[in-house]
């Protein structure tokens, strides 16, 4: 196993990225109340959270007798939140926890943060408009107010032309093989969307086509990969239920959530989660997400600090 303290920091300094990172930061914040969307607070302890998509092992304490799980993303706390608030939706800055299974990783930390948005009966095209002008607002102010951190990390910034191209995954499926996302991210030039993916139960189904979803994934050019994951939220008790069952999970591990909605006190909203460093690292052009954290956390790894 590897063992990590500081990482080595490639062409750049630490302040130039971590100047990056604030300008980012607070461009999203400007931008998304600006939009009349609140901020909430991060949940980091529940006894509910994200199964996720694929295999991590869970991260979680007892405390008073009870289980309680770090949170992997905040997608549950925020659709019962977007549908409780008069609010036309949310953003949260969550820390996440995801005890990752992979060997060897570029881009995937075991401990990160997660820009999670959540607008109150929206259309999947609706989030997506609003994804595509936050990142051109993030990148046209961070390429405005860094201009000397940028030069000195050797990072050209591109502003992104609106709209955004869109694949569905079945069609880059067909053409690129199961590793689809990677090879057309290193062939595309600029920030584009990936659609149709049959993962979480609380990705809505698709009424209109069997077998198909309301969701998307943004996705960076330059061999980035994915910057943000989201869709349209199934929230009916019922449907709820079968999709739990459907994927073999139990029911017993989402009953908080299930019992609001069987009372009726979900309702329709789409969403997604930007990982942040995946952002400042794209932002920074570096190699390896390690490069823009102090203390990363990595993947099959000791973590000495």
């Amino acid at each position: 196993m590897k063992t990590t303290t500081h990482p080595q920091n490639g062409n750049g300094s630490y302040s130039q990225i971590f100047r990056v990172q604030t300008e980012a930061l607070r461009a999203m914040h400007d931008f998304l109340s600006g939009r009349g969307l609140i901020q909430l607070m991060p949940v980091i302890l529940s006894p509910i959270t994200d199964p996720l998509n694929h295999s991590v092992d869970d991260a979680y304490i007892t405390y008073n007798g009870q289980k309680l799980q770090l949170t992997k993303s905040m997608i549950l706390h925020k659709q019962i939140a977007v549908s409780a608030l008069d609010t036309r939706g949310i953003y949260i800055v969550s820390p996440n926890v995801r005890l990752e299974r992979v060997q060897s990783s570029d881009r995937h930390l075991l401990e990160f943060s997660q820009l999670d948005i959540e607008l109150k009966t929206a259309t999947a095209s609706e989030f997506m408009t609003l994804i595509e002008d936050l990142m051109i607002y993030i990148i046209s102010q961070v390429k405005a107010t860094c201009a000397d951190e940028l030069e000195k990390l050797n990072a050209t910034l591109r502003i992104p032309r609106r709209p955004f191209r869109t694949h569905t995954s079945w069609s880059l499926l067909e053409e690129y093989g199961p590793h689809y996302e990677s090879e057309i991210s290193r062939s595309e030039d600029d920030l584009f969307w990936i659609t149709d993916f049959q993962r979480e139960f609380y990705d809505r189904e698709d009424p209109e086509h069997h077998g198909h979803y309301v969701n998307y994934d943004l996705v960076y050019p330059e061999g980035y990969q994915e910057a943000l994951s989201g869709g349209e939220r199934d929230y009916e008790y019922y449907v709820l239920v079968r999709k739990i069952r459907e994927r073999g999970q139990k029911l017993d591990d989402f009953a908080p959530y299930l019992e609001l909605a069987r009372a009726g006190m979900l309702g329709p909203s789409a969403g997604g989660g930007l990982g942040i460093e995946r952002l400042i690292r794209f932002l920074t052009k570096r190699s390896n997400i390690c490069e823009i954290t102090l203390f990363p956390r990595i993947p099959n790894s000791i973590i000495k600090i």
